[in-house]
């Protein structure tokens, strides 16, 4: 599976603005069981949709760990959900390898934002905060008019922003529970990229983030499985529709990650204590392992990449 070590260390012999210029030295191996924090994990809860810097422990985004070798260099990228998570891990990837980037995320969610931001800056690339929900037709339109005035432009467009409630059953999910759910993982999508391919030339990029539970859903994640089922298939179709613009889609499948949607009600307390011990790795990812992933499906390397889905689950799930 392609990391951030093999991705954006391994193979640096240069630098992006904001990273050392001498060359790498040749990394150590690291065991992967060992590489981060195992469960058992400390009981927590924070009111949705949760932040980062709040967790115990804080996940690993690639802040000090990921360096950049301008793979991305005079890219311009929107990423929802960047304060955190797989979204802040792209963010601060793109950024080291040369990318000026665009991050929405929730008033709620500022204090994470400005640390996203001021990583961007440190890296010596554009950062333009953008926050408001994307719950909104109208807003999701305005949010990519904005990024386009703000970047000069837009090739990158990764839709990350999600919500995820564990939900024992079908009968105590609300309507607007789904509603909230559907709107935020499949409308938000929908009405971006329609609002974003106008303003895509050949080269660009659409990137979904997918998720194990579109293979093989957990049953009380009822509405956020389907949702990532869908998300697989639009990649997909979408793919199909926007070769002939020569426009590349595709998708990143996390398994179990420890990021903020967790402990904002997206697993239970009893599931959240023992979270990722299933994995034959015996622990949850990290959001800078997803890091490289994002950067492979963006960089021009990746030309022939199109209607796929990269998975990295630890050894479960199927992607």
């Amino acid at each position: 599976m392609l990391t951030a070590a093999t991705l954006g260390t391994a193979a640096v012999l240069g630098a992006t603005p904001g990273i050392a210029a001498e060359a790498q030295p040749k990394p150590a191996k690291q065991n992967p069981r060992d590489k981060y924090p195992k469960p058992p994990f400390e009981p927590q809860r924070q009111p949705w949709p949760g932040l980062a810097s709040q967790m115990k422990p804080r996940p690993d985004h690639g802040e000090t760990s990921y360096i950049g070798s301008g793979r991305l260099r005079g890219r311009k990228a929107l990423i929802t959900g960047g304060d955190s998570g797989m979204g802040r891990a792209a963010a601060i990837a793109f950024a080291r390898e040369g990318a000026d980037v665009a991050i929405n995320y929730l008033p709620a969610e500022e204090a994470d934002a400005r640390e996203v931001v001021d990583l961007i800056h440190r890296a010596g690339q554009k950062a333009v905060p953008l926050t408001g929900d994307l719950r909104s037709a109208p807003f999701c339109r305005q949010l990519v008019d904005r990024a386009v005035s703000a970047l000069g432009g837009l090739d990158i467009l990764v839709c990350n922003a999600a919500r995820q409630q564990s939900i024992a059953s079908i009968l105590d999910v609300t309507d607007e529970e789904f509603d909230q759910t559907m709107k935020t993982n499949i409308y938000a999508p929908f009405w971006m990229i329609k609002a974003a391919v106008p303003h895509m030339e050949p080269g660009s990029v659409i990137i979904g983030t997918t998720s194990e539970q579109a293979y093989d859903p957990s049953p009380d994640l009822y509405a956020y499985a389907q949702t990532k089922a869908a998300t697989m298939n639009y990649v997909k179709s979408l793919a199909k529709q926007l070769g002939a613009k020569g426009i590349r889609v595709n998708g990143v499948a996390p398994g179990p990650i420890w990021t903020p949607l967790q402990v904002s009600g997206g697993a239970s307390q009893g599931k959240l204590v023992t979270f990722g011990a299933t994995t034959p790795l015996g622990r949850p990812g990290q959001p800078v392992e997803l890091a490289g992933i994002y950067v492979r499906l963006a960089e021009d390397d990746g030309s022939f990449t199109t209607g796929n889905i990269y998975g990295a689950g630890g050894g479960q799930g199927q992607p």
